[in-house]
């Protein structure tokens, strides 16, 4: 990919923020943060995290320890996400929220077009370890998103799905830029 390029998927990527709501593990905000460096995120806001800062944090962020100092700190959901205008809630589990439900990748390619057309904002929001979002939480969002696993065993560290979702937006944005 040519540095025009990059820039290009770079600012794609701008508009776009992850949101880790009530995260009690400073392990996954650390490991959050490589996920979003790897595949060129740069804005995460913490919903009322339980541990903050935290050494962990920066251990675990392995290189991508320079967005420790832009991490937003909220203490609402409606705070984190004010000011987008599409927003994805994350779930393993089904719902009966009636927002449409997207996999990841059509997911990330309905919010770059959103940013690349109307330069957008753009919010992913995951929940709590131990039982994600709430029905109330989920339903501040536009759609509900989920990664496709194996029914047999469809569970995902919260760290490991931001890297799923962060790499279908990476990718996207490059399809976007060719």
């Amino acid at each position: 990919m040519s540095q025009m390029d990059n820039a290009a998927v770079s600012a794609h990527l701008s508009h776009v923020r992850i949101v880790m709501v009530n995260t009690t593990l400073p392990a996954n905000i650390g490991s959050a943060l490589r996920a979003m460096k790897t595949m060129g995120l740069t804005k995460l806001v913490l919903v009322a995290p339980k541990t903050y800062p935290h050494p962990d944090i920066d251990a675990l962020a392995a290189g991508a320890t320079d967005l420790i100092e832009h991490i937003q700190i909220v203490d609402t959901l409606e705070d984190a996400i004010k000011d987008c205008h599409i927003v994805f809630g994350t779930s393993a589990r089904s719902r009966t929220i009636p927002w449409p439900l997207l996999d990841a990748r059509p997911a990330a390619e309905l919010s770059l077009k959103a940013v690349s057309e109307s330069q957008q904002e753009v919010a992913v929001i995951f929940g709590r370890e131990d039982r994600g979002l709430t029905n109330e939480e989920l339903a501040m969002a536009n759609y509900h998103v989920t990664i496709p696993v194996n029914s047999d065993y469809g569970v995902l560290n919260v760290a490991q799905a931001i890297q799923v979702i962060c790499y279908e937006m990476r990718m996207a944005a490059m399809n976007f830029v060719e």
